[in-house]
């Protein structure tokens, strides 16, 4: 159970990596409508990472069970 909640973190935290690439690339570029894209990518980025902070928690809270 661990090793697949540590791979699904690993999973969450390069889509993260990869979103907030994305992002910085589109910002950089800087056409008209980018700001669209821009948010696209920022609310993008802020669900990976917050599934990445669930997936670290349920990894702890694992640990912890299993430590007992």
């Amino acid at each position: 159970m661990n090793v697949l909640l540590i791979i699904l973190l690993v999973l969450a935290m390069a889509a993260t990596a990869y979103v907030l690439v994305r992002g910085v690339v589109t910002m950089a570029q800087g056409n008209v409508g980018s700001s669209e894209k821009q948010q696209m990518w920022m609310r993008k980025r802020v669900m990976f990472q917050a599934i990445a902070i669930i997936l670290v928690v349920l990894i702890l809270l694992a640990a912890g069970a299993s430590g007992s």
